[in-house]
């Protein structure tokens, strides 16, 4: 592909579990109340996976939609590239899960571990990189996790925080000067601890003695976290509009990652941006980990707050501790170089 080209999202897909679960019925599991959530968080509902549903499943539903919304087959897909931190099992990858379901045998995949929530971020800027080598017509980037499934329903510092979901990105070649303008990828290694899975890898095994002590569960120091999100994500932002020879009052939309309302909400305050500005869907959805900025973008294409031209940023940030933002210029059909699109 030629410098003069560039890489666009040419369309979007998503998918959410059938059971949603309210804050009241979280308040008959752990002491909090439909109140507390609402006031701290700004969550509402989330929408929980079937015992038998996995992340390859809602993953396979959310690239179906993306290939239904393009008018394209399965097959046409050339590259899957995936963001979890809940696959289906340790190895193979999540991507190969998606692909056997989708009975595709002639695509290549592979998963992008970038922690969970910053894959939004970290797996769509790895495959632009494949896009604009020209290796790869069509290229999805699939984020999907189950939270519900290594959440501990004991714990009220996570569980009424987190939902499970997924969403797709589809990629392809676009005309100089539209889709993804710049990426910003950072990592903080100094929060290793401050949001983890303690056991389960290599260096603490599940055997009865964890078990008893619930370590297989997802576990997050929320003030680190969030203390984090606050100073690093808006300097993140701001610099990679700076570099890019723009101002923040450029900028159209900010979609961050959904962690709760109010940290989205004082991201924005951070960069002194109106709350208009911004897109959120963590009321209804949580924290759906790495498919939350997908999934806020893909809504937020739905409810027509992108228009081709428009200038947004993505951000997330996430276990790592790692953290990115994705300066693009949303297109319109006519940027693609595709005369079926």
């Amino acid at each position: 592909m030629g410098k003069s080209q560039g890489v666009g999202i040419f369309a979007l897909g998503a998918y959410v579990p059938r059971r949603v679960v309210s804050n009241d019925e979280l308040a008959q599991l752990v002491d909090t109340s439909d109140g507390w959530i609402k006031h701290h968080l700004g969550i509402h509902t989330r929408y929980i996976a079937a015992d038998d549903e996995t992340s390859s499943d809602l993953g396979l539903q959310a690239l179906q939609e993306a290939c239904r919304s393009a008018r394209i087959g399965l097959s046409d897909v050339d590259l899957l590239i995936c963001g979890t931190y809940t696959p289906d099992h340790l190895t193979p990858s999540l991507a190969s899960a998606i692909l056997r379901k989708a009975g595709l045998e002639d695509a290549a995949g592979f998963d992008v571990h970038s922690g969970g929530c910053p894959g939004g971020v970290f797996a769509l800027d790895v495959g632009t990189q494949y896009v604009q080598s020209g290796r790869y017509r069509t290229v999805a980037i699939v984020l999907a996790d189950v939270s519900s499934k290594i959440v501990d329903w004991e714990d009220r510092r996570t569980c009424v925080i987190m939902g499970d979901g997924a969403a797709c990105y589809l990629l392809r070649s676009c005309r100089s000067g539209t889709g993804i303008v710049s990426t910003s990828l950072r990592s903080h290694p100094a929060g290793y601890y401050s949001a983890y899975v303690p056991a389960g890898g290599r260096e603490l095994p599940v055997s009865a003695e964890v078990l008893a002590r619930r370590e297989q569960y997802f576990t997050m120091t929320g003030r680190e976290v969030r203390e984090f999100a606050l100073t690093r994500v808006p300097q993140q932002i701001r610099e990679l509009v700076e570099e890019n020879g723009m101002e923040l009052d450029d900028i159209d939309l900010f979609i961050t990652h959904q962690a709760n309302q109010k940290i989205v909400h004082k991201i924005m305050e951070a960069l002194g941006q109106p709350i208009e500005k911004t897109f959120t869907n963590c009321e209804k959805f949580g924290n759906t980990a790495s498919a939350s900025v997908p999934l806020a973008v893909w809504e937020a294409a739905e409810q027509g707050y992108l228009r081709a031209g428009s200038l947004i940023v993505t951000a997330a940030f996430g276990s790592g501790l790692n953290y990115g933002a994705t300066l693009m210029r949303w297109c319109e059909p006519g940027d693609f170089f595709d005369p079926a699109l």
